[in-house]
Formats: structure tokens, sequence, C-alpha cells
């Protein structure tokens, strides 16, 4: 159970709350780089934290993030036209570039200066892996971006999508960490013939009460999930739970790493951003045509959109007779099945009428390592992970260790290969 005034800190991120200055501190992926692909394209508008904001790329390719409405009258500038290194409001005319500047008042007299004293509220903006960043708190205190892995990796190793969530973030990102939901929620009723460390195999059908082992980092959690196997082995998924909102969920042994970032929307909604990767090797045709199609880590949703095409108004597709025949649920695709549990919970779920189990250790330790750290920013401690870079280079991982090896810590081989990403790399990164 969850007091209600803990649960207000840790769900609400509106400007002015513990929580949502705090994340204000950190570099905030909102976009992927493809949804803005041309210079003086259409711009698109984005809520981010509970700011109404416009972002455009302009005629030299740099990303503008900036308030959605014109200091004018207020119009939206989501109908503005994009040209010429700014957004031009088609009320007046008024022109703004990415850094908010007011650039033209042509409504004005041609001895105006009326120019220098309006200005736009807007964030800078990086481009890094396919995604833009922005930096929404105080000026000159940004730190570095985060040095996670799949951002220094060519772009044929990775694929990014982004789609909208209907709960507040960490009701989603709660999901995501619990590792004992894996064994009912994914379930396939008839998963003879299923890989022993996919999510429908026999490792997490056989042991479905995991034992935890969790440690703090600078970066947030490493999250030990293990699952007794044949002659006693142990199956270990060790998850990362990184400051503010990211998750990086153990692959099965030989694939792909994912990385999910749940940013606020505001209060009672999110953005997912998933990025899929493999290290050592570019994805190929048929793992891309997985990812769009939605069969493994990413959420299929309308053409063009960010709304998924599994969700609350269709009963997240449901189909009882395969309930029955093929899967613990009826619904098809992971993703939706778990944003089902996750949203009908409602937006802000009262965690005051929940009972809590073992199973239940790492979500309770994510809760209080985020509670805490916005208690100590409002007091006036910056999180240290605010600096960024290579506090994230960690890496999530699965191993099968003999009965005989009680910690993933004791099996150098797992924690080389979750320390392979904290090799230093120069990653890609530009000024959008």
């Amino acid at each position: 159970m969850l007091k209600a005034e803990d649960n207000e800190i840790l769900t609400r991120t509106d400007p002015g709350t513990p929580m949502g200055d705090m994340m204000r501190r950190f570099w905030i992926p909102f976009m992927t780089s493809k949804e803005l692909p041309e210079a003086d394209g259409a711009p698109l508008r984005v809520t981010l934290l509970g700011e109404q904001l416009l972002a455009f790329r302009d005629t030299d390719g740099r990303v503008g993030l900036i308030d959605e409405f014109c200091p004018h009258r207020r119009a939206s500038l989501f109908f503005g036209r994009n040209e010429e290194c700014g957004i031009r409001c088609v009320y007046h005319g008024w022109k703004f570039d990415v850094e908010g500047k007011c650039l033209e008042v042509p409504s004005e007299p041609a001895d105006s200066t009326l120019a220098r004293k309006v200005r736009l509220t807007a964030y800078p903006v990086r481009e890094a892996g396919g995604v833009l960043w922005a930096y929404m708190g105080p000026k000159g205190e940004e730190g570095a971006l985060p040095n996670i892995e799949w951002l220094s990796l060519p772009l044929p190793h990775v694929y990014v999508s982004r789609w909208e969530q209907e709960s507040n973030y960490f009701q989603a990102l709660e999901g995501e960490i619990d590792s004992s939901h894996v064994s009912f929620l994914h379930r396939q009723l008839d998963a003879k013939d299923a890989p022993k460390g996919s999510l429908s195999g026999a490792w997490f059908t056989g042991d479905t009460a995991p034992k935890w082992t969790i440690d703090q980092h600078s970066h947030g959690l490493t999250l030990a999930a293990r699952r007794t196997v044949e002659d006693g082995a142990g199956y270990w998924r060790m998850n990362q739970f990184m400051l503010p909102f990211y998750t990086m969920i153990a692959p099965e042994p030989g694939g792909y790493i994912t990385n999910r970032m749940w940013v606020p929307k505001d209060d009672t909604h999110c953005w997912v951003i998933c990025a899929t990767y493999r290290p050592d090797k570019p994805l190929t045709e048929d793992d891309l045509e997985k990812f769009t199609a939605g069969k493994f880590a990413h959420r299929r949703v309308l053409p063009g959109t960010t709304i998924p095409m599994e969700r609350m108004e269709n009963d997240y597709g449901l189909d009882r007779r395969l309930q029955k025949t093929v899967s613990y649920t009826g619904i098809p695709g992971v993703r939706a099945q778990d944003a089902m549990v996750t949203e009908t919970a409602g937006p802000i779920a009262d965690r005051t009428k929940e009972h809590l189990g073992t199973s239940d250790t790492a979500i309770i330790a994510a809760r209080k390592l985020m509670i805490d750290a916005a208690k100590r920013f409002r007091d006036g401690t910056v999180p240290e992970a605010a600096a960024g870079g290579d506090i994230y280079a960690v890496r999530s991982w699965s191993s099968v260790l003999p009965a005989s090896v009680k910690s993933y810590r004791d099996d150098p081989d797992t924690m080389a290969a979750m320390r392979t990403a904290g090799q230093k790399r120069d990653r890609q990164t530009v000024d959008a």
C-alpha cells in the first residue's frame, strides 16, 4: 500500500511539483527523429510534463520545441507557416525561431521595437540515436545526455518507435519491472515447443514466484529476479530501472535488448518511446517487420499516429475463444496485454487499496527511490543521475547459473556482460 500523499508526489509532474521540477533537470526524450523528417515540414504538437508545446524542424535542420501558442493573441502556432528558419503565425504574421526569439512583427510599424521585447518559451533540443531530447530545466544547468548503449550504435542496429498510454508514467513503467506477471499475463496455453527463455517458455511457467535481489546504483536500480529451473539452476533476469523513467528489460538469451522510456505527457497519460537493438550486428528485415507489426517489443498503432490499435475502447482486441484455447488473456500482443492491466486500474490508481506481496519487491523499491529523490530535490538536492553520461552505461541481461551460484553478482561472465555497455564510445550527438 502506498500513502495517498506519496502517490501524489510520485505521479504529479506539472511545473511546480517536486517530481515535475526534478524531471526537468534531466534530458527528456520526447519524439523520434523520423516524426520530423524534413526541414520546413509540418510542425507537431507535443504535450510534455503538462506543457502544451510545438516541435518543428527549421530550414537549416535544427529542431525547435516551443510554446504552442503565439504570445500575441495566443493562437496556436500548429497552424503556422514553417519557413525561412522560423514558425510564422498565420493570424498576424509574427515569426519565431527555434530559440523562441521573435524575428518579425509585420503587423506593427517598421520602426517598432516590439519584437525585441517578445519571446516564446523554448527548450534546447539535441538529436541522438534517432530520438529528439529536450532539456526543460534552469538555463545553463543541463548535464550530458545519458550514455545509454544504443545511442552509441550505428542507426541500423536500432529501431525506435513512440506511442501513447492512458495512465500516469510510473503506473505504466511498474508493469515493466514486475517480473512475476510474465508467468501469467503473457502465457501461451500450449507452450511446450516454446524456447525455455521466451516469455511463454518453461522457465517462466515452471517457477511462478521469482526471488528478488535489488541493488541500488547512481543510475537507479538493478532488479534481479531468480527462477529455479532444471537441476536447481537459477534463471536470472537482471532488469534496469534508471532515473527518472527508463526501463531496460533483460533479453531472452541471445535476443534483442530493449530500453523503454515512460515519459509523462501529463499526470494521466504518458508517451512510451521504445528502442530495441542488437549491440553486435544490424537488425534484419525480419526484425523490423516484427517491430513495425507490433509482434515484438513495440506497439501496433493506427497508421500515421501514435494511437495504439488495441486499446481500452475496443477491449484491447480481446477474443474469449482465444482466451480458452490459445493464450492466458485472449489479447493479441504482449504490449497490449501490459497496457490492459495498467490502464484499467485508472489513470492514477488508488494505491491505498492495493495489497502487495513479495512478488512486488521491485515495484516497492522503485517507488521508494523515486519518492525519496523527489523529496530530496524539493529540499535542494539534485539527483546525481541528472548529470547523465556514463552513469547510464549499463545493460540488462539474463543468465542461467548453476545452483551453487547464490547471486548474479558472483558470476564474472554475467557481470562482464552487464558492464559491456560501459566501454567508452563516440556517441553521435548533435544540437538539433
